[in-house]
């Protein structure tokens, strides 16, 4: 018994015009100057930036209150939230010559996100319950090394900025405290 391995097709001869190439040429053609004087879709990077959309989830950053206090209390949950494990905290003590540590117990001594593992969940600004991390709408996050792209508390600091704090927690602890001493 033989079995054959492939099979001939026979293929009908092309015609003279079709020998030129000369439709597919022509279509081709007709693509390109279609997209030629369409409205251009390019931007000149890095002097335009594309429009961010509302709700848009970009680079983890902390925040302070808007008398500069850090908001951040070394509560550890979004280190232990994160799924891709690139925020580190280390808890420390509020300095004792502080104006607010009667108000505030502990704050972060080192504070990290590894901007190289970070995915942009925003679980980490999700369970923060005194809004400490604010994503911020920064997309092009980049460095020379790997090292510079592991954050500290100082860069995300500079990052985040202030931000207004809508509930004014620590002024309303603050005035608490004042009123029993």
């Amino acid at each position: 018994m033989s079995f054959q391995q492939y099979k001939v097709l026979k293929r009908k001869p092309l015609r003279w015009w079709e020998k030129l190439y000369l439709p597919q040429i022509l279509m081709g053609l007709k693509t390109t100057f279609g997209i030629m004087i369409r409205k251009p879709v390019t931007l000149k990077y890095p002097e335009e930036r594309p429009v961010i959309p509302k709700g848009y989830r970009g680079v983890p950053t902390l925040v302070k209150d808007q008398e500069g206090r850090e908001k951040c209390v070394s509560c550890q949950l979004c280190e232990f939230v994160c799924p891709a494990k690139a925020i580190r905290v280390t808890p420390g003590e509020v300095d004792p010559d502080s104006p607010h540590a009667r108000v505030q117990e502990k704050a972060p001594a080192e504070f990290q996100i590894n901007m190289l593992r970070c995915i942009y969940c925003g679980m980490c600004q999700e369970v923060c319950p005194e809004s400490a991390i604010h994503l911020q709408d920064i997309y092009s996050l980049n460095g020379y090394s790997r090292e510079s792209l592991v954050l500290n508390k100082e860069q995300l600091y500079k990052i985040g900025g202030t931000l207004p704090d809508k509930e004014l927690k620590w002024a309303k602890k603050d005035n608490a405290v004042a009123e029993k001493h």
